[in-house]
C-alpha cells in the first residue's frame, strides 16, 4: 500500500474519522492502475493516492462521495473503451473498483 494512504488511514482510525476506500479490484486491458491499487477519499472530498486519475478516478470519487453519505460498498465500473471526449481517455480498459467505508466502531 501506498505510503501515504496507509498513514491517512491510520491517522484516520486513530481519529475516529470515516472514510472511503477505493481499491481496484480488478482490471482488463490498458488501465492506468493495476489491480491493489488505492485512493482514500475523506468525507470532506479530499483524498489521496490514485487509481489511475482523469475522468475515470472522478467517476469513482463521486460513488465514493455517495458511499460516505450512505454507508454502502459498492463496485464501480470504470470503462476507458468508450468515446474518447478528452485526452485523459486514452487507456482503453476496464477498472473495477470496490469501494468501502472504515468507520469506528463507535459509530452505528
Amino acid at each position: 500500500m501506498n505510503p501515504e494512504v496507509r498513514d491517512s488511514l491510520k491517522s484516520a482510525v486513530e481519529s475516529g474519522t470515516p472514510v472511503v476506500m477505493a481499491t481496484v479490484a480488478r482490471t482488463r486491458g490498458s488501465t492506468p492502475r493495476k489491480a491493489g491499487a488505492k485512493m482514500l477519499v475523506q468525507p470532506d472530498g479530499s483524498f489521496c493516492g490514485t487509481i489511475g486519475g482523469g475522468c475515470g478516478e472522478s467517476e469513482v470519487w463521486a460513488e465514493a462521495m455517495e458511499t460516505h453519505r450512505d454507508g454502502e460498498p459498492r463496485l464501480v465500473r470504470v470503462d476507458l473503451t468508450g468515446p474518447m471526449d478528452g485526452e485523459d481517455k486514452i487507456c482503453g480498459g476496464i477498472m473495477d473498483v470496490y469501494l468501502e467505508r472504515i468507520a469506528p466502531a463507535t459509530e452505528s
